[in-house]
C-alpha cells in the first residue's frame, strides 16, 4: 500500500484515521494478524444461542458482540447487556447493538459491574483490560459461565520495545494466564478450559503502526507522532529496506464456570 509514498505522507494518514470501535478493516493490505485457532466470536455466538441472560464486558464498539449475535440467529438471549468504559465507543456500541435488543451501559473498566447478583447465565468478554474475577463471579448465576478471549503476556512487545526500550521482567510477565487462572479460582470459579497461543503480526507500512498505536492506546501509553518521530522514522526506514515488521501477539481463551449450588 505504501508504494513510493513519503514518511510524512504515511504518518499523516495513520494519524488521521478515526480510532473509535474495534473495527480493524482499515488495516487490510497494510497489517495482518494471525487469528487464534479456536474462533472466539463464532463460539461466542453458539453460546449466545443457548443463553437466557447474557452480558458482554468491555464491548468496545460492539462489533464482536454484533457478529456473535448474528451467528446466534434466530436465537438470542431474552436479557442482553454490554458495558463499555470509553464514551465514544459506548455511543457506537449503542447504535449498533440497540436494534438487537442489547442495553449498553457506560461504566469504567475498573468499577463494580452495575448489575445485580446472579443476573446472568453467560458473561462474555474479548480482550478485557483486566478481568475483575470477583465481579464476574458475583453477576453470574450458579451454573453460569464466563467465556472470554484475553490478551496474553508480552503481546506485540517487539513493537512496544522498539518505542520504549527493553521492559522489566515483571511487565513482560503481566497478563499471565496461569496467574489469571489462580485469581479466577480464588474468586470461587472453576476453570473448565484454558488455551493459549502466540500469533504472528506483520506491519507493512508506518501508517499502520501509527494507527495501531493510536487505537490500542495501552501499548505505548504516551504515544504521539511528535514525541516518537525518531523511532517512527527509523522503523519506516527498516520496513522500506527489509519488508514488513514482524511481532507476535499473545491470546488465551478462558472457559470458566460458577459452581452450581
Amino acid at each position: 500500500m505504501a508504494g513510493n509514498r513519503s514518511f510524512e505522507d504515511l504518518v499523516a494518514e495513520g494519524a488521521a484515521v478515526p480510532t473509535e470501535g474495534w473495527d480493524f478493516s482499515w488495516f487490510e493490505g497494510r497489517a495482518t494478524e494471525e487469528r487464534p485457532s479456536w474462533g472466539y466470536a463464532v463460539s461466542a455466538g453458539e453460546r449466545l444461542a443457548r443463553a437466557h441472560a447474557a452480558l458482554d464486558i468491555q464491548t468496545g464498539g460492539g462489533e464482536v458482540l454484533d457478529f456473535a449475535l448474528r451467528r446466534a440467529e434466530p436465537a438470542r438471549p431474552v436479557l442482553l447487556a454490554a458495558t463499555e468504559g470509553w464514551p465514544p465507543n459506548a455511543a457506537r456500541a449503542t447504535a449498533l447493538l440497540r436494534p438487537r435488543g442489547a442495553v449498553v451501559v457506560t461504566a469504567p473498566d475498573d468499577a463494580p459491574l452495575p448489575f445485580s447478583d446472579g443476573a446472568f447465565d453467560l458473561v462474555l468478554s474479548r480482550h478485557p483490560v483486566r478481568p475483575c474475577w470477583g465481579e464476574i463471579a458475583r453477576v453470574l448465576r450458579p451454573g453460569g459461565a464466563y467465556f472470554a478471549q484475553h490478551v496474553g503476556p508480552a503481546s506485540v512487545f517487539e513493537l512496544v520495545e522498539h518505542f520504549l526500550g527493553p521492559l522489566p521482567a515483571e511487565v513482560r510477565a503481566g497478563r499471565d494466564p496461569g496467574r489469571e487462572r489462580a485469581e479466577a479460582e480464588a474468586a470461587g470459579l472453576q476453570v473448565a478450559g484454558l488455551r493459549a497461543e502466540r500469533l504472528r503480526v506483520e506491519f507493512h507500512d508506518i501508517a499502520a503502526v501509527v494507527h495501531f498505536l493510536r487505537k490500542v492506546v495501552w501499548m505505548v501509553p504516551d504515544f504521539t507522532v511528535q514525541a516518537y518521530e525518531p523511532q517512527l522514522r527509523a522503523l519506516h526506514e527498516r520496513i522500506e529496506k527489509e519488508g514488513p515488521f514482524v511481532a507476535h501477539s499473545a491470546r488465551h481463551l478462558f472457559d470458566v464456570r460458577k459452581p452450581a449450588r
